[in-house]
């Protein structure tokens, strides 16, 4: 039972006579008790709404509508209830190595199932519930995201402080034999899930294929902010070639035998050991962009493309910087390099932003501070304008993780900052200027 908040006006809900304030009891005698159960059950041309008016009054309500149309419901949250929070205490959680002081939001840790199907959330199934699980399966919602980290259960207990997180483990075998496809995370920490024991998680999630779609591995990311956490090391050039060599071995011979090579390495595994980025083939169909894998990849390709069919006259001089990450940093510089070459009259600054907040340990752009890119850009020339990868502002709005707007930082450095997304197309068109 949820209640309605508000009815689209002209909506079949609203034409029924359905009113804010109502409850949605059941939906053609299916309990509703989120969004998970609203949007599943709403599909069909014919549905039968049982309702609890404001006066205490149930009434069943036919609705005759297009199948996939909305019913025209909406609820105080958009999950309906509230959001499911992590019961681990993983040793390599990011959040626990944030510093105090920030926006309450960024200490949430979310581990809620409805998030990994409606956004593409990774969750580490210690949440789910046996019914959870059945509706996970009768509803048929594929695909699901696991951060499984490790399949020995006594290791993953140990690097999730759950002692529950290995008994998890079996949900994966259940979604496989119902058909569920499944994407898979580990983050690799050195010394205790790399080695033998990233060769035999590799190994065991493979036996769910071919409902296992793919695994990103992706290194652990370690802040400054450790203090009494547990003691984990970073990768090194070293460390970082032996990870990848295992994974490029049962890549190939994944793809030798399945046709896809299922496992794949984080961008920052070959940029920390020191190897080219592989050609988009390699990444297939790019199933773990949100994970880092072959974001640097596609986006050279998209902006070869671009830059190759750009038929654009740039008539004057244009004065332009670009900031980002230092791990991207070589690789955004040559297609820079490429786009100076073909438009004589521009004229790109590219400046590597070292993270000063979270430690120089974390060199990705998405976890750049608004003020860490003022004050390695405050002394500089930057032009007429400065780019900046968009991932560096919270979804949908205009802040950094700092809290820093993005108006407060044009401000500071006196200069128009348009954020862009991971497109090689729109790249090329804002460094031109379209």
């Amino acid at each position: 039972m949820v209640i309605i908040n508000s009815v689209q006006e002209n909506s079949p809900a609203h034409k029924a006579g359905i009113s804010a304030y109502d409850k949605l009891l059941t939906i053609n005698g299916n309990e509703i008790a989120d969004v998970l159960d609203y949007r599943f059950y709403q599909t069909g041309i014919f549905l039968k709404l049982e309702i609890e008016h404001k006066n205490g009054e149930t009434e069943i309500i036919e609705i005759k509508k297009r199948e996939y149309d909305e019913i025209g419901l909406e609820f105080e949250t958009y999950l309906m209830d509230k959001q499911h929070s992590c019961k681990n205490d993983c040793v390599f959680c990011f959040i626990d190595q944030l510093p105090k002081g920030m926006r309450k939001s960024l200490y949430f840790k979310d581990d809620d199932s409805r998030l990994s199907f409606l956004f593409g959330n990774y969750v580490t199934l210690t949440n789910l519930t046996q019914h959870e699980i059945d509706r996970i399966i009768k509803m048929h919602i594929s695909p699901i995201n696991v951060s499984v980290h490790t399949t020995n259960p006594e290791l993953r207990c140990k690097m999730m402080n759950n002692r529950f997180a290995g008994e998890a483990l079996k949900i994966l075998r259940q979604f496989a034999d119902a058909g569920i496809k499944i994407n898979c995370q580990i983050v690799a920490c050195p010394g205790l899930n790399d080695g033998d024991e990233l060769r035999r998680s590799i190994e065991d999630l493979a036996q769910l294929y071919p409902s296992l779609e793919c695994i990103a591995v992706v290194p652990v990311g370690l802040t400054k902010y450790r203090e009494g956490l547990y003691p984990l090391k970073p990768y090194t050039k070293e460390t970082a070639l032996e990870t990848l060599n295992i994974i490029n071995e049962y890549g190939n011979s994944f793809f030798e035998r399945y046709g896809s090579r299922l496992v794949y390495a984080a961008d920052e595994f070959f940029i920390k050991a020191e190897l080219p980025i592989p050609e988009t083939d390699y990444y297939e169909d790019f199933d773990q962009l949100e994970n880092g894998v072959g974001l640097i990849s596609l986006m050279n390709e998209e902006f070869a493309s671009a830059l190759e069919q750009c038929d654009y006259v740039l008539e004057k001089e244009r004065y332009i910087t670009c900031a980002g990450g230092v791990s991207a940093a070589p690789y955004m510089k040559m297609l820079y390099d490429a786009c100076e070459a073909k438009f004589p009259k521009l004229h790109i600054q590219a400046v590597a932003i070292v993270n000063e907040f979270f430690g120089d340990q974390i060199n990705v752009s998405g976890l750049i501070t608004g003020g860490d890119l003022i004050n390695q850009l405050k002394d500089k020339d930057l032009g007429e304008e400065l780019l900046i990868p968009a991932v560096m502002l919270k979804r949908d709005e205009d802040i950094f993780l700092d809290d820093i707007t993005l108006e407060q930082a044009q401000k500071a450095l006196n200069i128009k900052i348009t954020p862009v997304g991971n497109d090689g197309g729109e790249l090329l068109s804002a460094i031109l200027g379209e």
